[in-house]
């Protein structure tokens, strides 16, 4: 049965480290965009405050197996630039689901994404002997809908009226999934995208 713990995975572009109380202050200073929390389930976090709650919510999820978050810090200089996180765990069924994913404007449509894909992926079904990673995103986020089409993942269809966002607005959701089957043509596209394979990973 596969058993998700915290770990650090490490590509050429980017680390993902476990999330942390220490990371909230890095998160806050690129989380300043209405963009970013439009289709997440949280309002934006205006202050510091805020986003300290957040990263105590995903802790917490965490601490009760539901959840393992990940802070996205850029190797070439360091910074946090945004997080994404593992959930929907189900073991019993080798299920996982990436998403709660963002980052700031500076590492949108840089390599840092794909290759955070890469990363959470490989170890998915490399690591953890996932059978199924799914993602899904709200039914107005066309971005989102392209980029994980360019994952290699399917779509499955719509949850529809799925979500109660902040705002009052009930959305439908959009369910994709990669199996264990397609990843190595959907891994080799990928790494050709990236132009080198990701380099692995360090426990914590």
């Amino acid at each position: 049965m596969m058993t998700p713990e915290p770990v650090t995975l490490v590509g050429q572009h980017v680390r993902l480290e476990p999330l942390t109380h220490a990371h909230a202050s890095g998160l806050f200073a690129v989380a300043g965009e209405a963009e970013i929390w439009r289709y997440l389930p949280v309002p934006e976090p205006g202050s510091l405050d805020a986003m300290e709650a957040v990263v105590a919510t995903a802790l917490a999820e965490a601490a009760r197996g539901l959840r393992l978050p990940f802070a996205i810090v850029a190797r070439a200089d360091g910074r946090v630039c945004g997080s994404t996180s593992y959930l929907d765990i189900a073991p019993a069924h080798r299920r996982i689901e990436i998403g709660w994913t963002w980052l700031g404007a500076a590492a949108r449509r840089t390599a840092i994404n794909t290759e955070c894909k890469l990363l959470l992926l490989q170890h998915a079904f490399e690591a953890l002997g996932c059978g199924r990673v799914q993602l899904k995103t709200d039914a107005r986020n066309l971005r989102s809908q392209a980029a994980i089409g360019r994952l290699g993942a399917k779509r499955e269809g719509v949850l529809r009226q799925h979500m109660l966002m902040p705002d009052g607005f009930v959305r439908d959701t959009v369910m994709y999934s990669l199996i264990a089957g397609e990843w190595p043509a959907a891994k080799r596209r990928l790494q050709q995208r990236l132009g080198a394979p990701a380099t692995g990973e360090e426990r914590t």
